[in-house]
């Protein structure tokens, strides 16, 4: 089976501080989140703890937009 990397690792690629992409302002954010889930790979979990934890998320619309293209770019 072929390595798949985490969403973590996938979404610190998305990282830009002077973009005004949701994605990217997801990743920002998520970087400085310690206790956020970095090997986990599973939609459901990492769903799961988004919505307990990350008040820096304004809607988990841009979380599932971040997982597809995470599925997207894994897909290869």
């Amino acid at each position: 089976m072929a390595y798949r990397e985490s969403f973590y690792r996938y979404l610190m690629t998305q990282k830009d501080p002077d973009s005004n992409s949701e994605v990217a302002q997801f990743a920002n954010n998520a970087q400085h989140d310690l206790a956020f889930p970095k090997q986990e790979q599973d939609y459901d979990k990492l769903s799961n703890y988004l919505e307990l934890n990350a008040g820096y998320l304004p809607n988990m619309s841009i979380f599932d937009q971040a997982y597809r293209m995470y599925q997207d770019k894994m897909a290869y």
